[in-house]
């Protein structure tokens, strides 16, 4: 988790998180943003298939210079994907949309790989935006390196009706850090810092399963954009491009070409090199202050702190509901919350923030997040989720990562079983439960898969309900 503090009242970096409606033509698409620290404002665009969260860490150290906005792009993370089939242009031009819909006429950027692709493309059609740009590696492919890539580096990406997809999504997360591309097992494609940390594929399985499909479209674009830079007799804003020792695209420095005589490229040695040079870079350059950015009034988060819960709590619907309405274990608020209600994920489910420590089994403890929740959000009447049948041990299994992924295909059968047997781990004649077999449509299942990996205390929560 986070660390998230109330700047107002303490000293320590809080990320915030928020949603805004970027609209466009005919068009209206939700994106969902990072922000952290204060000063000017300094635009963070993450890299396929990633989302803003993987910038939390540079948020909280680049915080004191800027104020850090780091966007999921669209189709990623928590952001809906663009119309028809965009390029690169319509992704650089939709984070120029996305400033256009907080509120900031110009920033400072920053970018990693293919975040630093998109944002060479908006400071190339939209110059006057930027200020300064710090990209880290930006890929120039060679013919044979497309020909490799062809269609293997982004294959269709659905959910399965057995899981089938959990296993391959593992595994290409997993060799991705062993091999680049992913699907080039051999010593020729070798990348020096390999792993096989459960986390560190976790997260990135994570962020995958967020965008589903829709990956191909990103991830796509930027593979496909060609090399982008401005030339070197434009106008553009300053710009410094350097990779690092192991990265795939330090070599690409040397394929960069003629750059505008504002721009330079350099190779270090470590990650932290690389940000402390663009760092540097960024705060060379003055930007004008922001002011408050906009978001959504109908989604969101606000910050709760009760003597044992302290974080972000997500929610959505009407603001001005008087019902409050919670989940059931294992699983997170409804998409699409009837009127005149508000939904919220609780501690340790969906989008929210987790305990800080071990989730509580007392009912008290969840009773005060919801009681502040209801504060905050101004509502009167809580209704509370039907208890599921079953021993909540066996209910809700350790689903933490491991290093073969079996966690994923063990929460896909848990939730395939859970519409046919109830309890889930009763497969007998006795308990069989009539169901519709629409529900076990692939596209619904991922949907409770994503809420059922998410929910690390739902064991705690069916307990507490339990003494409620």
């Amino acid at each position: 988790m986070s660390r998230q503090i109330c700047p107002d009242k303490y000293d320590f970096i809080m990320i915030t998180r928020h949603f805004i409606d970027v609209r466009k033509d005919s068009n209206s698409r939700r994106v969902h943003y990072r922000k952290a620290g204060k000063g000017p404002p300094l635009l963070m665009v993450h890299q396929s298939p990633r989302s803003s969260k993987e910038y939390e860490p540079l948020m909280e150290q680049w915080a004191e210079h800027f104020t850090c906005i780091a966007p999921d792009t669209a189709g990623f993370g928590q952001s809906e994907r663009l119309p028809g089939n965009p390029e690169i242009n319509e992704y650089a031009d939709s984070v120029v949309d996305f400033l256009d819909a907080i509120g900031i006429g110009k920033c400072a950027a920053y970018g990693f790989h293919s975040g630093g692709i998109i944002l060479v493309t908006a400071a190339k059609r939209h110059p006057n935006r930027i200020t300064s740009l710090a990209v880290g590696g930006y890929a120039i492919w060679t013919e044979a390196e497309k020909n490799l890539f062809g269609d293997r580096y982004l294959p269709d990406f659905h959910p399965s009706t057995y899981g089938e997809h959990l296993t391959w999504l593992w595994n290409r997360v997993l060799e991705q850090s062993w091999f680049f591309p992913w699907f080039a097992a051999d010593d020729d494609h070798r990348l020096s810092l390999s792993n096989d940390s459960p986390e560190r594929v976790d997260a990135v399985v994570q962020e995958m399963l967020d965008a589903g499909h829709a990956y191909q479209a990103g991830y796509g674009a930027v593979l496909r954009a060609s090399r982008d830079i401005p030339v070197d007799n434009t106008v553009a804003p300053p710009c410094l491009i350097s990779a690092y020792d192991g990265d795939p695209l330090q070599d690409h420095i040397d394929r960069l070409g003629r750059m505008p005589s504002n721009w330079a490229a350099q190779k270090v040695r470590t990650p932290e090199d690389h940000q402390a040079v663009s760092i540097a870079h960024l705060t060379k350059f003055e930007t004008p202050a922001c002011g408050s950015l906009a978001e959504t009034a109908d989604e969101g988060f606000i910050k709760i702190k009760t003597t044992g819960f302290d974080g972000l709590i997500h929610w959505r619907g009407s603001k001005s509901a008087s019902r409050l309405i919670l989940h059931a274990p294992g699983y997170a608020a409804s998409d699409a919350p009837a009127k005149e209600t508000v939904a919220i994920d609780l501690p340790g489910h969906g989008i929210s923030d987790g305990w800080p420590a071990e989730p509580p089994q007392n009912w008290a403890d969840w009773q005060d997040v919801i009681d502040a929740v209801a504060l905050a959000l101004g509502t009167t009447t809580t209704v509370f989720p039907d208890l599921p049948a079953g021993d909540a041990g066996r209910l809700y299994p350790d689903l933490s990562p491991d290093r073969f992924g079996n966690y994923l295909g063990m929460a896909w059968q848990i939730v395939r079983a859970r519409h046919i047997f109830a309890p889930w781990y009763s497969a007998d004649p006795a308990h069989e439960i009539k169901f519709d077999p629409a529900v076990l449509e692939p596209e619904n299942l991922a949907v409770e898969h994503r809420a059922l990996i998410n929910a690390p205390a739902a064991r705690h929560y069916h307990l507490a309900l339990q003494s409620k």
